[in-house]
């Protein structure tokens, strides 16, 4: 017991708060080149922050009009309050708003019992089987009395977490496949694979989604048609599967060769192999690339107003033809970024928790 309790108390400790204050100014100050570029910093710092902060920040407008906000000569913040529903629902009818401000809760409460590892199992996979159609079903209407709305009266932060959630959904499983079959022993299994990696990874993002809008009708029967919103979602999630494929191959290529010979020795077949032993390891590897990739594709989501689908960017830019808001796009852009910021920087710290989690040694 003495001996327990003498290695537990000699366990290192990390630096306390002083110590890595100390540590940081003296890597800042070390040397003439980081001495000259430190104070090169600091002289940007000097220059830039306190104007912006008068601009932002002490003669701001947050609540008024554009007259009161051209008059106090800072930022006009009481735009972006003027116009912060539109961004979120944009043209989706008004007495109708709480249909997709209950999808977004649906939304956001499924994304967050997603990241909560006690979560993950068969449970989790039949609440998204629920809760993907219900959404879906919410927004459009025509069921169980409530009024049916158009795809292209949908519009805000509401479609862009529909595209993102739902590409990335769909195209994560595909993904694996073709990851899979890329690496497969039947040739046209691996041909057909590497076919669709490859011509979808040539030609970027905004060709598909032209594609999906405007020549998939075309090859389309007579007086059959497809959801424009549908056709985004079928582009979209192509592109996602193609991207993250080369993520996934990448981390099933890594993986030592005695990973596969042993589960082969205590005779799995196939699919408990991978299941059990190769995907685990090989999706755990390839986290920060998967994360890196998902945050491209998010904000790709901007792409689709070419085919008229307004998402949340394009709905603040179509708040700043108001003519009643005239002259402030930089209060929307800057809330724009914000948000995006704050997703992406979301999506960036809990993939970092979750490598943390799933690799101890790393800890």
């Amino acid at each position: 017991m003495q001996a327990i309790t003498t290695t537990a108390q000699a366990a290192p400790r990390g630096p306390s708060f002083p110590e890595r204050v100390q540590a940081f100014l003296k890597a800042c100050f070390a040397g003439p080149l980081n001495t000259l570029i430190t104070l090169a910093c600091l002289a940007v710092l000097y220059f830039a922050v306190p104007p912006f902060w008068s601009w932002a920040v002490t003669n701001a407008t947050w609540d008024g009009n554009a007259q009161a906000c051209r008059a106090a000569g800072g930022a006009c913040w009481a735009f972006v309050r003027e116009k912060f529903w539109f961004s979120i629902f944009g043209l989706y009818p008004f007495e109708e708003r709480w249909r997709p401000a209950t999808m977004i809760v649906i939304l956001v409460a499924m994304v967050l019992l997603s990241t909560i590892r006690r979560f993950w199992g068969r449970w989790l996979l039949l609440g998204w089987a629920i809760a993907a159609p219900t959404m879906w079903l919410l927004m459009q209407g025509g069921v169980f009395g409530l009024p049916f709305v158009q795809t292209r009266q949908w519009g805000g932060l509401a479609i862009t977490g529909i595209i993102a959630v739902y590409g990335v959904a769909l195209g994560y499983p595909l993904a694996i496949l073709l990851a899979l079959g890329r690496r497969s022993e039947l040739k046209l299994v691996r041909w057909f694979s590497t076919a669709v990696i490859e011509c979808v990874r040539g030609v970027p993002l905004i060709s598909l989604l032209f594609m999906a809008a405007i020549m998939l009708p075309l090859f389309m029967p007579q007086g059959v048609t497809i959801d424009r919103l549908m056709r985004v979602l079928v582009a979209y999630t192509l592109f996602t599967a193609a991207y993250m494929a080369e993520v996934v191959r990448g981390g099933l290529q890594a993986m030592p060769r005695g990973q596969y010979e042993a589960a082969d020795a205590i005779g799995l077949s196939f699919w408990q192999k991978m299941r059990l032993i190769i995907l685990p390891q090989a999706l755990t590897i390839t986290i920060p690339s998967q994360v890196n990739t998902f945050i491209g594709l998010f904000k790709d989501t901007t792409l689709v107003v070419v085919i008229g689908v307004f998402d949340f960017f394009t709905t603040l830019r179509a708040a700043l033809g108001d003519p009643n808001w005239l002259g402030f796009p930089t209060e929307a852009y800057l809330f724009a970024a914000f948000v995006y910021f704050v997703l992406c920087f979301a999506m960036s710290r809990y993939s970092q928790s979750l490598e943390k989690s799933l690799r101890p040694e790393s800890r």
